[in-house]
């Protein structure tokens, strides 16, 4: 089965559950409202197979592309956000065995997941926060394995899961080599030495299992260390790296959700003896959100698929897709409530309050592993690389990069991922050559000015980047606000690389010269984008009912 076919079977059975099933909207509404997980609809989804896309083909899974199984979960979050977050959370429970644990671990969780158990990540401590070497929960040697204390907090899925990811300190002293990884199996401990938090209650997501574990002396054997002792902290930056990438799927479809829900609203509605679609300025708030979140898939196309092909890449890929897509897909979602007003925020009007819900819900997913300011942080610490050697003209960028958008994929490397890309982004150096490509591509010239100010303004934040020199301490707001410029540089690039992919196909160009237009709006101080441009793309919105995408599922490999 291909990615397309995998991605549309499931799309097709979510759309049976939701006219009269587990995913109905009243449902999901009324289990909202009592916070309480729908069990009904994590277990549809165990049923239709999604949990061995969570492990990778070696150890016996369909985790052959990665990018296929974000458009897995953009499809569920598409949706419910609860829902997506909730069964997700077992791929990011298991990623860690999947870049260091042992083969016989990897294929013991492996057929523990296939077979439906849940799988959650203890990383985090209620006082310590994302500061995770300052946990102190605690595994000490015996003599037939390890002892684990000490209680792990905001843990999603901690209740419900069978099996847990916990970082534990194995060094009093700490520190970067203080720390390791282990999987513990819940169900061989007794009651006394593991015991479940009660629900944190949270403003998004309601249902979900947000709780924590206490564990009391309790008994690992030594097969439950994850890699080598003292390594932790490595493996979860890693693992982190195809978390924060997989996060994107919630971003996305949570703007599917809105935009759906938008357009809607503006085809039926009427005011003034017109439909509220054909209103130049709901026009305009549409295509400017319409924008935003094909902008949003273009860099998480990139990035899924730069895992496989520029994996020693994806501490900058990941960070910049975690920055970015929830932020600009939160634009668009406070775009088109504005569009929506008060029926965007009562509950029994309009569309079962859906758009509330997953408004409250998608403001969480930027805090997810690890906040828009830690992963702005991590490209600030490779400003160095990430400048140098900007400029050249290289009409071969395009060809080389080629894989980041089409054709089959590599098996994942794991063991390639980096904590640092020492040649900084290639995506973003080749952009002086992706611009010779696409304009010979564009024979009608209808992306010149827009190509041209995003080449000056591209040109001038990498040599801002080149020419920051950190102090001593945290960065200060320049370089918060030169890391927001240059995820646009990745952005723009993105769209950049899709055009040099194909030839002007109409449709496709249309939708990106949009997202470029947006792109050099937001680098130029006092530059508008053309807003025939964006009329076009709410045009183009208002025919789509389901789901907005630069991509077509007949494209060779495509699984958007």
């Amino acid at each position: 089965m291909s990615a397309g076919s995998a991605v549309t079977a499931l799309e097709e059975m979510l759309g049976q559950w939701r006219a009269d099933g587990p995913f109905a909207p009243e449902e999901l509404a009324r289990l909202d409202a009592a916070e309480v997980i729908p069990t009904a609809a994590c277990r549809a989804l165990d049923d239709a197979g999604l949990p061995a896309y969570y492990v990778p083909v070696r150890f016996g899974g369909r985790l052959v592309a990665f990018p296929e199984v974000v458009a897995m979960l953009r499809a569920v979050a598409r949706q419910d956000l609860t829902v997506a977050i909730a069964h997700g959370k077992t791929f990011l429970g298991a990623v860690s065995v999947w870049v260091s644990g042992s083969p016989e671990t990897a294929e013991w969780l492996a057929r523990q997941i296939i077979d439906g158990a849940i799988v959650c990540w203890g990383l985090t401590e209620q006082g310590h926060g994302s500061d995770l070497l300052a946990g102190e929960v605690s595994a000490e040697r015996t003599t037939d394995g390890w002892r684990l204390d000490g209680t792990k907090w905001l843990i999603n899925n901690a209740t419900r899961a069978q099996l847990a990811c916990v970082l534990a300190r194995t060094s009093a002293e700490g520190g970067p080599r203080g720390f390791s990884l282990f999987l513990v199996d819940k169900r061989e401990l007794a009651p006394r030495h593991v015991e479940p938090l009660d629900k944190i209650p949270t403003h998004g997501i309601r249902g979900a299992d947000i709780s924590g574990l206490s564990f009391h002396d309790a008994p690992l054997p030594a097969t439950a260390l994850i890699g080598e002792p003292g390594k932790a902290g490595e493996t979860v930056l890693k693992a982190l790296q195809l978390t924060r990438t997989a996060c994107a799927a919630l971003s996305l479809g949570a703007g599917d959700h809105a935009i759906r829900l938008a357009t809607r609203f503006a085809r039926r509605r009427r005011l003034y003896g017109r439909p509220v679609a054909e209103m130049p300025l709901a026009r305009d708030t549409i295509g400017r959100a319409a924008a935003r979140l094909l902008l949003a898939e273009a860099v998480t196309a990139v990035a899924t698929r730069a895992i496989h092909v520029l994996p020693r890449e994806m501490s900058v890929f990941s960070a910049v897709c975690k920055a970015f897509v929830p932020t600009i897909v939160q634009e668009a979602i406070e775009q088109v409530a504005e569009l929506l007003g008060a029926r965007g925020y009562l509950t029994g009007v309009f569309e079962h309050g859906e758009f509330a819900k997953l408004e409250r819900d998608h403001r969480l997913v930027a805090i997810f592993d690890g906040s828009t300011l830690v992963n702005r942080q991590l490209l600030i610490s490779q400003f160095t690389r990430l400048g140098r050697g900007y400029g050249a003209v290289d009409p071969s960028a395009a060809d080389r990069l080629s894989t980041l958008v089409t054709g089959p994929l590599p098996e994942i490397a794991y063991d390639k991922l980096t904590l640092i890309s020492a040649s900084g982004c290639g995506l973003t150096l080749a952009v002086p050559g992706l611009l010779h490509r696409v304009r010979e591509l564009d024979s009608g010239g209808r992306l010149t000015h827009v190509l041209a100010d995003f080449e000056a303004a591209c040109a001038r934040t990498h040599a801002a980047i080149e020419a920051y020199r950190p102090a001593s301490g945290m960065p200060g707001a320049h370089a918060f606000a030169l890391a927001e410029l240059y995820e646009l540089c990745v952005a723009g690039a993105a769209c950049l690389l899709i055009l040099a992919s194909r030839p002007d196909d109409g449709r496709t160009w249309t939708l990106l010269r949009g997202c470029l237009e947006l792109v050099v709006e937001r680098l130029v101080p006092g530059r508008h984008g053309d807003d025939e441009v964006f009329a076009t793309l709410a045009e183009h919105a208002l025919t789509v009912d389901e789901r907005l995408t630069l991509f077509a599922r007949d494209q060779e490999d495509s699984p958007w």
